[in-house]
C-alpha cells in the first residue's frame, strides 16, 4: 500500500505526459488528503488532461461529522469493485495516471519502521495507475489500486511482519493509453500487475526530524 509519494514537476506533465500542467500548487511529496495532479482522459474528446485531485477517493473534508473514518488513498483490487467508496467510478473506468518520481513504503527489517524510496532506476519518471471521481463542487480525489505482494521480491520487504504485503502498479509507458482508454472493468483488471522487482530501485529515505522543515515546497516549473 502506498500512502505516500513524490509528484512530479510542472515541467514533467508537459515533457513526458505531454499535458499541460492544472492551476494550483501542489507540494513536491503528496499524503492522503494533499492535493497532486492526475492524467485521465477528457469526456469530451480523444485527448488526455490534468487535474488538480485530492490523494484519497473520499477526502476527510467530505465525510460528515460523526462518520466513521475509512482510508480510501489505496483501494484493494479484489474488492475495488464492491465498495461504495470504489465500486461505481471503477464500473464507469474512470482511469487515470499519477505521475510521480517515487513512492515511499515502510521497511521493517531493521526492528523498527524505516521509510524507503522506490522508483525507476535514474529517477525516471513513472505512471502509477488511478481510479478518480468528481464532486459536486467539481473537486475531484482519486485512489491507487493495490495488488498482492506477498510473493514480489522487493515489495514483500515492505510494511510490519505479518501483514500482507501489497504494491501499488507502476504502468510501463506502453500501456498509458491502453489503461486511460479501457472501457471495461473486467479487461482493466490485466493492467494491474506488478512491476518486476529488477526493473525498480529501492533505498531507505528516513523522514528528517519531526519540526525541521516546515513542510516541502511546491514543485518548480
Amino acid at each position: 500500500m502506498c500512502v505516500n509519494y513524490a509528484p512530479v514537476q510542472r515541467r514533467i506533465l508537459r515533457e513526458i505526459f505531454g499535458v499541460e500542467p492544472p492551476p494550483g500548487l501542489y507540494p513536491s511529496e503528496t499524503w492522503p488528503d494533499y492535493a497532486a495532479p492526475i492524467v485521465r482522459q477528457r469526456t469530451d474528446a480523444d485527448a488526455w488532461e490534468s487535474v488538480l485531485a485530492s490523494f484519497s477517493m473520499v477526502p476527510k473534508a467530505t465525510i460528515p461529522p460523526g462518520t466513521r473514518y475509512f482510508p480510501t488513498a489505496n483501494a484493494r483490487v479484489e474488492t475495488i469493485g464492491k465498495l461504495s467508496s470504489f465500486a461505481r467510478f471503477w464500473k464507469a473506468c474512470q482511469f487515470a495516471l499519477i505521475p510521480a518520481t517515487a513512492f515511499f513504503e515502510p521497511n521493517y527489517e531493521s526492528g523498527k519502521a524505516v521509510r524507503w524510496k522506490i522508483g525507476l532506476p535514474d529517477g525516471e519518471p513513472f505512471a502509477i495507475a488511478g481510479v478518480w471521481r468528481a464532486w459536486p463542487d467539481g473537486a475531484v480525489s482519486f485512489t491507487m489500486p493495490t495488488v498482492n505482494a506477498d510473493h514480489h521480491p522487493l515489495m514483500q520487504r515492505f510494511h510490519k511482519p505479518g501483514d500482507e504485503k501489497r504494491g501499488v502498479v507502476i504502468l510501463p509507458r506502453e500501456d498509458w493509453d491502453g489503461w486511460l482508454g479501457c472501457r471495461d472493468p473486467e479487461a482493466a483488471r490485466t493492467f494491474l500487475r506488478l512491476l518486476p522487482a529488477d526493473r525498480l530501485v529501492a533505498e531507505p529515505a528516513p523522514l528528517p526530524p519531526r519540526g525541521a522543515t516546515k513542510g516541502p515546497p511546491p514543485p518548480s516549473d
